[in-house]
């Protein structure tokens, strides 16, 4: 087939949907891939790279819808986009059909095929083409970056010659894709970062990724939390006002809030009012990522940036993503290659648009002259919740010294019974075993000890945990054989001398080994 990716015409948009990597990719399945003239110019691609590869450069959009099958998009198409649509073409974009039902009859009365990145299924084998997740991952980062330019200050804490500065506040609300990475983007700075979800069943996510899940006394967030898919629910009112007054009680605190919160097929809730924003200190950052949404934060303008009279900055940049258009023209190209490897199974390289296929059904909006929006359930279940964990009780000091009281006292007995029972194990074994087997044992004893203690106190730099057992055990037998070589037996002596050559061996050669390993990772 003939796949190609017009210049995105939306104004301040820099992605492109093909990429010189992903049309080497392409190719590799049977296509011929072409592209506009210009097209990659604001992500960084010249058309010179895409030349290179293979990829034909044309002028002009339309000459490039008539000479391809299949049009890759990033932005929903304008109405002279769908204009040069019509049967038997296939489009693959960003389409949003429960918001653009006029974009969406519009491109049935073409009868071409729409597939809308944004509404592939969240199942475990769609996730190799979840663009949305792919965008809503630089956002999250990207949030982080914006909300550090605007803020003045560090992020991380510092002790200098010239005073302490301490470190940022971070709270971060909806712990999705576009959370988590923010949550990584902010702990990986240095400040302290809090994060909220009313998902419970994310607060190990979380935790991992070194922020502190913020919980609240209330009993329906274990139930309204998970919803099909893994995306948020709508929450009570009850559970709104109790999440509210908690918010109120960080604003004073928080230097940066970056809001990811979105409900599907609704508007943003309100989660930041204008109270807590005026609560807040001046030079705090609000970050709205779900401002193109109506946004989570009372006081968001869409694509604005504006400062309050207290002096908080709110920033509602609805084009995160294109101010990365280089990386996320390469995740969104590859997240179309992936969509067109499934549409074409074929080593034909023709599309088949099967219709029955969970993904592919889930993600056609218009196919055959026909609406096919919303779609049916998926067959296989979206990507389950896990079980929310309890809430871990958090002990007094009180009650953690006598935990530690108790489990020294633990330790003590289990430690003298041990002894007790080793002792007269040692005595029963001393009244009963003739005197040449105790003078061996006692040897054997103390090659234990001796070879143990030699091994195990050599720097954990000089050689690998596993290699530090092995040698421990290489040098009991070199002390026990050497102490053997007094008797006077010739068969114990030359025992003794074969068990201190190999073990040698080992050890030496142990060491050997470890140091070729050492400098395999060495900078030359």
């Amino acid at each position: 087939m003939k796949i190609g990716a017009p210049k995105e015409i939306f104004e301040g948009e820099a992605r492109v949907a093909l990429t010189p990597d992903s049309a080497v990719q392409l190719q590799k399945l049977g296509h011929t891939c072409f592209v506009e003239a210009g097209a990659g110019h604001a992500a960084g691609f010249e058309d010179s790279a895409y030349a290179a590869v293979g990829v034909t450069v044309v002028e002009g959009a339309a000459a490039l819808f008539d000479a391809v099958d299949v049009v890759a998009k990033v932005r929903p198409p304008v109405d002279a986009e769908v204009a040069r649509l019509k049967a038997g073409k296939t489009l693959i974009s960003f389409f949003y059909p429960a918001q653009n039902k006029d974009l969406l009859e519009a491109a049935k009365a073409t009868g071409a095929n729409v597939i809308a990145m944004d509404m592939v299924p969240r199942i475990s084998r769609a996730q190799k083409m979840d663009a949305l997740s792919s965008m809503a991952n630089i956002s999250g980062y990207r949030a982080v970056i914006e909300a550090g330019n605007n803020f003045g200050r560090f992020f991380t804490g510092q002790v200098t010659a010239a005073g302490k500065v301490p470190p940022a506040k971070v709270l971060i609300v909806g712990a999705g894709v576009a959370g988590l990475a923010a949550i990584g983007a902010s702990t990986a700075l240095g400040a302290i970062t809090y994060a909220f979800d009313v998902r419970p069943e994310v607060a190990e996510q979380i935790e991992s990724m070194g922020a502190e899940f913020v919980y609240l006394d209330f009993e329906e967030q274990a139930q309204d939390g998970a919803a099909t898919g893994g995306y948020a629910a709508p929450s009570s009112p009850e559970f709104r006002e109790a999440q509210l007054k908690k918010f109120r009680e960080l604003a004073p605190e928080m230097d940066i809030v970056i809001t990811t919160a979105l409900i599907p097929g609704r508007d943003a809730p309100i989660l930041w009012t204008r109270d807590m924003v005026e609560a807040m200190k001046r030079g705090s950052v609000i970050v709205d990522l779900a401002a193109e949404r109506g946004g989570n934060c009372e006081l968001t303008k869409k694509d604005e940036k504006i400062v309050t009279p207290n002096g908080v900055t709110v920033i509602g940049y609805t084009d995160f993503p294109s101010r990365m258009a280089a990386q996320s023209s390469q995740l969104y190209a590859t997240n179309i290659r992936h969509m067109m490897t499934d549409l074409t199974p074929g080593k034909d390289g023709v599309v088949v648009h099967n219709m029955e296929d969970d993904v592919i059904r889930g993600a056609t909006v218009t196919f055959d002259g026909a609406i096919t929006f919303p779609p049916p359930p998926p067959k296989i279940a979206a990507i389950a919740a896990q079980k929310p964990k309890e809430k871990a009780k958090v002990l007094t000091p009180e009650e953690i010294r006598a935990a530690e009281k108790a489990a020294f006292r633990k330790e003590t007995r289990n430690q003298i019974l041990m002894l007790g029972v080793g002792g007269v194990a040692l005595l029963a074994l001393g009244l009963v075993a003739p005197a040449s087997f105790m003078a061996h044992f006692i040897v054997f004893a103390l090659s234990c000890f001796v070879g143990f203690q030699v091994i195990w106190n050599v720097s954990h730099s000089l050689h690998t945990p596993l290699m530090a057992v092995t040698n421990a055990i290489s040098s009991i037998i070199i002390l026990g054989a050497l102490l053997q070589m007094g008797s006077g037996s010739v068969l114990v002596i030359l025992l003794s001398a074969v068990s201190v050559f190999m073990a040698g061996v080992n050890i030496f050669g142990g060491f050997m080994v470890t140091r070729r390993m050492l400098a395999m990772f060495q900078k030359s």
